[in-house]
């Protein structure tokens, strides 16, 4: 190909620039090859190749398959046959170092597991230590047994017993957080030896930065009418403010105070927290290399499963053609994985993750169709094709209207589909407009029907300029929010078997879903 430019050496110079350092090797000359490839496919393209001879070599490309090569000339055979090779000579590689990644992982989470066991010999605050480790390091899914047995042990054996130092308040903070995140009941009274007789935490306390640390990062598992832990969080804010002005702080619990005052950790997305951690874990003099290299490589293994979920969702999004059609519409895809992920990240929950983005994706669509372009006419309408789940009540409104439908149409059949597939169980009349009976009344645990109205009745209220009575806002509000399709939706995406029992208990008990609808709603 002589009418190509030979510029290797430049691609490489590039690559270099990118990425200098020894350890990256590989990537420096994977990167390398790619860049020139690119080059020479570029110049095919530009300068040389004709129309036809082109569509042939993408259509090649395409269907990956060098059967099409046939009827092209030498120099564009030998220029796809350059990349094919060289992009399955990656795969490949990338197979096998997959394959490499997945028996050290294997093999570190046995290592962590016995630590784990052994450390049951140990004293408390070792063992307490090792398990907020283990979690903060994003790695604790794997290890769930193990954890329970150690709390287990402390709560009903250890934390009462005289080798508690009763006046540690990082030892007695530490335990509180991890016992209660963990469901267990631990009185706000263990930290009442920390209070004067004014009724004020000890000043004392300032001189340990880490115990208020700690006592900081308990109080948000504080429930309403604790005033003791509410007096705890304005005293160790109000400190760990302090403590970042005194120059001999230790430079590693600066770092940590810092980050708990920008965010408290249990208001932390989990993946981002493991993330942030993990780099902050390696600077600490007694890291434990083992946990630290489960961590990185746990981390890269399941960003890789959400990388390829987000891929799967963009195609989805991309074959809906709602981001070119309703182009007055959020395209919040990205958004609305990434919550998804912060819901549930572990990598045997794929089908879940793949299916709330594509509920939560529709949700903000439809949302915008009501709030922003669709006149009340036709909102009337596509709110009663929702209802009658009938495409044939789409023949009135607009193209972008009929799509919007028919995305819904055929994902929320798909998802049934699947369901049905797999449990034997139609949830189609659960997700399309559920209506369930507790006791004396009528609830519903409203779905696409029910969210739909309301979002009508929310544009009948604006077009109209009426001002609704709270009442009347909170009764439409708590629907309007989504939070019943999406937890509706969520129960029968939970892998585990949809029984008519399991449903009966649903009805038994729906106020869980109103009420978690009204916290969301009155926050946002």
């Amino acid at each position: 190909m002589t009418f190509s430019r030979d510029r290797l050496m430049e691609n490489f110079l590039w690559t270099v620039g990118v990425i200098f350092e020894p350890e990256f090797q590989y990537c420096r000359r994977m990167s390398t090859k790619v860049n020139t490839l690119i080059t020479t496919i570029d110049d095919l393209y530009d300068v040389y190749g004709t129309l036809e001879e082109l569509e042939l070599f993408t259509n090649a490309v395409e269907r990956w398959d060098v059967n099409e090569m046939e009827r092209v000339p030498d120099y564009m055979r030998i220029c796809f046959l350059a990349l094919y090779n060289s992009i399955n000579e990656m795969a490949y590689d990338t197979l096998k170092e997959r394959e490499t990644h997945t028996e050290r992982a294997v093999k570190l989470k046995e290592d962590v597991r016995m630590m784990l066991d052994k450390v049951e010999e140990a004293a408390p605050l070792h063992r307490l230590e090792l398990i907020d480790t283990v979690q903060r390091l994003g790695i604790s899914y794997h290890f769930g047994v193990e954890i329970k047995k150690i709390l287990e042990s402390i709560y009903h054996c250890d934390h009462r017993s005289s080798r508690w130092n009763e006046e540690d308040l990082y030892a007695i903070a530490l335990e509180f957080r991890l016992l209660r995140q963990h469901g267990y009941e631990v009185p706000q009274d263990v930290f009442g030896r920390f209070i004067d007789e004014s009724g004020k935490f000890k000043a004392c306390l300032c001189e340990d930065t880490r115990g208020i640390l700690y006592l900081y990062e308990a109080t948000y598992l504080s429930i309403p009418g604790e005033s003791i832990l509410d007096e705890a969080r304005d005293f160790t804010t109000k400190h760990l403010k302090e403590s970042l002005n005194d120059k001999n702080i230790d430079q590693n619990l600066a770092m940590l105070v810092r980050h708990s005052l920008e965010l408290p950790l249990h208001w932390r997305m989990l993946r981002l927290e493991a993330c942030w951690f993990i780099d902050a874990y390696g600077r600490s003099e007694d890291m434990n290399s083992n946990l630290l290299d489960l961590a990185k490589l746990d981390f890269n293994m399941v960003q890789a499963i959400h990388q390829d979920d987000l891929k799967h969702m963009s195609r989805w999004w991309k074959s809906t053609r709602l981001g070119e059609k309703m182009t007055f519409s959020r395209d919040r895809l990205m958004e609305n994985f990434l919550w998804t992920v912060g819901v549930i990240f572990e990598p045997e929950f794929q089908y879940f993750r793949r299916m709330s983005t594509k509920v939560n994706t529709l949700i903000t669509s439809i949302d915008d169709l009501y709030d922003v372009y669709g006149t009340l006419e036709e909102l009337e309408l596509f709110t009663n094709a929702v209802e009658r789940w009938d495409v044939n009540e789409m023949e009135r409104v607009p193209d972008y209207m009929r799509i919007c439908f028919l995305a819904l149409y055929n994902s929320i059949n798909e998802m049934a589909y699947d369901t049905l597939k797999e449990r034997g169980f139609n949830t189609i009349p659960y997700l399309k407009n559920a209506v369930l009976q507790a006791n004396f009344s009528f609830f519903y645990v409203p779905s696409w029907t029910d969210l739909c109205k309301c979002y009508l009745l929310e544009a009948k209220w604006y077009k109209s300029g009426y001002t609704p009575t709270l009442e009347e806002y909170i009764n439409n509000a708590w629907i309007s929010i989504s939070a019943p399709v999406i937890l509706t939706h969520a129960y029968f995406f939970a892998d585990n078997p949809t029984t008519e029992e399991a449903l009966a208990y649903l009805e038994k008990y729906p106020n869980i879903i109103r009420w978690s609808s009204m916290i969301l709603r009155l926050s946002n």
